[in-house]
């Protein structure tokens, strides 16, 4: 481990809490701290935050990380790079107040605006398929049903931009996260007007843009006091946090992919040049230059999550149950003939279907709560494979190995249906923080002036791998044709499901 050289600081805004880390050049994390946060749920699809608390928890964070640095560690601290959750953004005044709760990546209020705005032309333009996660729409229903805040509002600030101008005082964003809210032409990583006249955003209330690996600003010295550092430290443009997940994972090169097992199940490769397609949406990658085709279920961990709060032991509140887990995996994969399609949150890839709701088919009298839990996770991890079949047959190339990460890579019954399902490898990601991680690649990378993708690769870290198992593969190819065939025949119904619930706003 070096003992001299420069250190970074990276940090990872995710939708739950903020992870800091501190890491050197040789990828060492030299020290850690967390902070969390509240999701506010105001009303049906309705998802939101108090974006000061991204600022609080990542200066607790920080600070908590720092204080277990000696002296000469901290003075060691030169650079700090963001990877934040993408498709989040709020509204606010020019010093960073905000006029009301910030908007999260799985709100799904848009819905009426995705289906009347989401063009092919929108998507060919911004990478994004229409769907109600990209920014653009749901700033398109503020618009409509709260005009005078949007046209109030001096900002428009994705996670990433909101920190910056924390930490420097300054409106500058990265091309590498701004892409996220879905007003980019993404050919050319720069805002477009187009978009922007669809979402009803001014070209004044957006940031700054600067390249990713760049120095966007230098933090500001009372916030670097505040976090025990003497500075200067250079804030250097991020990216998303599916895309730092990549970096953090040593994905490089288009026949390898990540999977991340969090929140949702987003899975992911690069691409040397621009591409859009409809099983996948296209993102600015950490890499300079390059893009990344991402594949996306919204609803990965948060369903197993609720599976264990509405339905399993109240005592743990949603926590990781052994003893479910223990039970789930006794079930026969097939769960006894019980289908899931996993769409609680709408569905992304490969259908893109703001007002598809989730099913499970196949109920008797004799399923168990065990049962219904293995269901969940096998239509999930179906989809992914699903997902993943498409990514490979619109980009010609097979993935060769995949590496997972979040919360659920933990799961043995997790990685054993989800390698089953796909039919290659999983490595797991031994770095436990590997959006971070990610992030502190692009530091190093630009205090180093070493290429992203080289620094990559030697600072990731991997742990044990999940082969397929033949048999159960062959498995899950029948029930994966059965549960193919849900979504085409309740796809009429939808629609109509949509309408009995309680309208959100008229």
């Amino acid at each position: 481990m070096p003992t001299d050289g420069p250190v970074v600081l990276a940090l990872d805004s995710s939708t739950t809490a903020t992870k800091a880390l501190v890491v050197d050049t040789s990828g060492q994390v030299l020290a850690q701290g967390r902070a969390g946060y509240e999701m506010l749920t105001p009303g049906r699809d309705f998802y939101e935050q108090d974006a000061t608390e991204w600022v609080s928890a990542a200066n607790t964070a920080i600070s908590e990380a720092v204080a277990s640095l000696d002296a000469p560690d901290r003075a060691r601290v030169s650079a700090l790079c963001i990877t934040p959750q993408r498709q989040t953004f709020v509204l606010c005044r020019e010093d960073g107040t905000p006029l009301r709760n910030a908007i999260l990546w799985l709100d799904g209020r848009a819905s009426e605006q995705v289906m009347r705005l989401g063009t092919a032309r929108v998507h060919e333009l911004s990478g994004m398929v229409p769907d109600v996660t990209p920014s653009l729409y749901k700033l398109a229903w503020l618009s409509q049903h709260e005009p005078d805040a949007l046209c109030a509002a001096d900002r428009v600030a994705g996670v990433h931009a909101y920190l910056v101008h924390a930490f420097t005082g300054q409106w500058r964003d990265s091309r590498g996260t701004a892409d996220s809210l879905g007003l980019f032409d993404m050919a050319r990583l720069d805002w477009a007007e187009e978009l922007l006249g669809i979402a009803g955003v001014r070209g004044d209330q957006l940031p700054e843009l600067g390249d990713v690996g760049s120095v966007l600003a230098d933090v500001l010295s009372d916030v670097a006091q505040g976090w025990g550092l003497p500075g200067p430290i250079a804030v250097v443009a991020g990216c998303g946090d599916g895309q730092a997940a990549g970096l953090g994972a040593g994905v490089t090169r288009p026949d390898e992919g990540y999977l991340n097992l969090g929140t949702a199940v987003v899975a992911g490769v690069h691409s040397p040049e621009y591409r859009w397609g409809r099983s996948y949406r296209t993102d600015a990658a950490g890499i300079p230059g390059q893009f990344v085709l991402e594949v996306v279920q919204n609803s990965g961990a948060f369903l197993a999550g609720w599976f264990r709060a509405e339905l399993g032991d109240p005592a743990l509140h949603g926590a990781p149950d052994a003893q479910l887990e223990q039970a789930a995996s006794a079930v026969p994969p097939g769960s006894d003939g019980l289908v899931t399609l996993p769409y609680w949150n709408a569905v992304q890839s490969p259908h893109w279907d703001p007002q598809a709701r989730g099913a499970m088919v196949g109920f008797s009298g004799t399923h168990s709560r065990a049962a219904l839990y293995r269901s969940v996770i096998e239509g999930i991890c179906l989809e992914a494979a699903r997902n993943l079949r498409a990514l490979e047959t619109d980009t010609g190339t097979p993935i060769t190995v995949l590496r997972i990460m979040g919360g659920g890579q933990r799961s043995e019954l997790w990685r054993t249906i989800l390698a089953a399902c796909v039919g290659v490898p999983l490595e797991e990601c031994a770095t436990e923080e590997v959006s971070a991680l990610g992030a502190a690649v692009i530091a190093v990378s630009a205090v180093t002036g070493q290429e992203v993708a080289a620094v990559s690769r030697a600072m990731a870290r991997t742990g044990g791998t999940t082969e397929p198992d033949p048999d159960l593969a062959s498995k899950y190819t029948k029930i994966s044709e059965v549960q193919g065939e849900l979504y085409p025949r309740l796809k009429e119904l939808f629609s109509r499901l949509q309408a009995l619930g309680a309208p959100v706003r008229e």
